[in-house]
């Protein structure tokens, strides 16, 4: 075998992994385009705020599209029309340079960022506005470690805040203000379909629009990398006609579905001393974990991760730990002890208290169910 034919085995042998891995990059990218099942598409616009952002994403992506095509193309051209061929020296001709070119490829893109950011400055100012009028709805967001606590301001009826978690029951049509808050680490708040991202920071007071066209339930999440279980801190809007959402704010109003007295009262507040970070009969802040008064609203518990159902509630009342990550090590004495997350009444309980029997768990999931 010749010496030139060695060589041109030896250099398809190595051209081959390149081809396979140029098109196994090529059919991921074509996959991963292909549909957006998880309710989290920033491309599928459902409300103003988030179609105003689609607007100016589209036509700069359409852009960028252009420039990286034709980028792509000259830099294929160059390669091809000026590789090293037998007979050419290596080293081309020298020359000082084109004034013309370098003008050009200086101010083309620089009008190019001129004309991109004329939009782009208005779309941030626009977003940027504060709704006014009493239709707006304002709502406090407090991202936790590793849930969301949403507070709706007193309701002249009742005199006393909202305060639920995980989900966010708001009017179509209607502009909510997000005021976000953390009083722990630096979160972000991110309902693509309704919105762009929001930091959320300590000490900071920082502000969000939001408003759905249609009812429906829109998925969000945190994006912002805040420890743990920061994958399953998990939220939902979910926008309702007006008459649906005034009929879930009056619920909100009343009293737990059962009085909080008797044997529970004795288990959630003196036995496992659950009231240390929880509250079961009233509609404002605990201490440190979810208001559980009205749970059995929800459909979701645990940042949106679990249905709210007796198998699950059973199993995260008696070993929270083992269904989502948090520093249960650190849990065993309730709160202000230094621990992220619910302690396990299983195994490596609360310094001084029991395990949690099956008995007395089924007893709490029945009054957090409102089961008479």
């Amino acid at each position: 075998m010749s010496a030139d034919a060695t060589r041109g085995r030896k250099l398809v042998r190595r051209r081959r992994p390149w081809r396979s891995a140029a098109f196994l990059g090529v059919l991921a990218t074509v996959l991963a385009a292909c549909g957006n099942e998880n309710g989290q598409n920033s491309l599928d616009p459902k409300g103003p705020v988030a179609e105003k952002i689609d607007n100016l994403f589209l036509p700069v992506l359409f852009v960028a599209i252009l420039i990286g095509v034709a980028v792509t193309i000259a830099t294929v051209y160059v390669a091809i029309r000026f590789r090293q061929r037998p007979g050419r020296p290596d080293n081309p001709k020298q020359t000082h340079g084109s004034a013309p070119l370098e003008i050009g490829w200086t101010i083309v893109p620089a009008l190019i960022l001129a004309v991109i950011a004329v939009p782009t400055i208005s779309t941030i100012f626009e977003l940027a506005e504060r709704p006014k009028g009493p239709e707006v709805l304002k709502v406090d967001v407090t991202g936790k470690q590793w849930w969301w606590e949403f507070s709706l301001p007193k309701q002249a009826m009742a005199d006393k805040q909202i305060v639920t978690s995980t989900e966010l029951h708001i009017p179509a049509g209607t502009k909510v203000l997000l005021r976000l808050h953390s009083d722990n680490v630096i979160h972000s708040f991110w309902v693509p379909e309704l919105a762009g991202k929001k930091d959320v920071v300590p000490g900071r007071t920082n502000e969000l629009t939001i408003e759905a066209d249609e009812p429906g339930t829109y998925l969000g999440a945190c994006a912002e990398y805040c420890g743990l279980s920061h994958a399953d801190m998990r939220f939902r809007v979910v926008a309702q006609p007006m008459a649906d959402w005034e009929a879930w704010r009056d619920g909100q109003l009343e009293g737990p579905a059962k009085p909080w007295e008797g044997e529970i009262q004795d288990l959630t507040a003196t036995k496992y001393q659950c009231t240390n970070c929880h509250l079961f009969d009233d509609s404002s802040k605990a201490t440190y974990g979810p208001n559980l008064t009205h749970l059995a609203s929800r459909t979701t518990f645990a940042g949106g991760v679990y249905e709210v159902d007796r198998a699950n509630l059973t199993k995260w009342v008696m070993d929270a730990p083992s269904m989502i990550s948090m520093n249960a090590k650190d849990c065993r004495q309730p709160p202000p002890a230094t621990c992220v997350g619910m302690p396990s009444f299983t195994k490596n309980t609360p310094k001084g208290q029991p395990v949690m029997t099956q008995a007395d768990a089924d007893a709490i999931v029945s009054y957090l169910l409102g089961e008479k």
